[in-house]
């Protein structure tokens, strides 16, 4: 991957989590070194999912991740976007934090000003708020308690084979806490 010093063997580790269970449900490893790449590779692996999971309503993502074309992809999947545009303040006036936004028809808007709305709404901002606790905490997770901070291995096979241990490692804990 390119970095600011040179060329390094790295690898981008993606993770698509499930908002109510916190279980992975579908990943993949990269060498691109830009989010913005990986939407279209993510939705693939979850259009392989099995019916019996049930279906993939919404896509959360940080800033990282938007383009016209990731959220056409979405569109396309029959999958609601809600990638954040730009960095959002902190602190925001009471007025603009509960400044109520009325529903308006997103079928007949473009697929990104439809996105753009959503994330206006109380309903959106509520939604969207999730993603911080979601795929945020199983990569803290992951980092800080399981002790993953880098690849083993090398090569691009390799390291994919670590992540899925990696991941079903995770998932195994997940469902022993979702247990009981």
């Amino acid at each position: 991957m390119p970095t600011p010093n040179g060329f390094e063997q790295a690898y981008n580790a993606q993770a698509s989590v499930d908002i109510a269970t916190h279980l992975i449900v579908a990943h993949h490893i990269t060498q691109h070194t830009n989010d913005k790449q990986e939407i279209e590779p993510a939705l693939a692996k979850l259009e392989q999912l099995p019916e019996c999971l049930g279906s993939v309503d919404n896509l959360l993502a940080d800033t990282g991740y938007f383009s016209q074309a990731n959220v056409k992809a979405c569109a396309d999947a029959k999958i609601k976007p809600y990638i954040a545009q730009k960095r959002q303040s902190h602190n925001q006036a009471l007025d603009a934090r509960f400044q109520h936004q009325p529903e308006i028809g997103e079928s007949t808007l473009p697929p990104v000003e439809a996105m753009t709305h959503r994330l206006t709404t109380k309903a959106g901002k509520a939604l969207y708020g999730k993603r911080k606790s979601t795929v945020e905490t199983v990569f803290g997770i992951i980092k800080h308690v399981q002790g993953f901070r880098q690849f083993q291995l090398r090569g691009l096979e390799s390291v994919q084979s670590e992540w899925n241990l990696v991941c079903i490692g995770w998932n195994l804990k997940r469902m022993h806490v979702l247990r009981g």
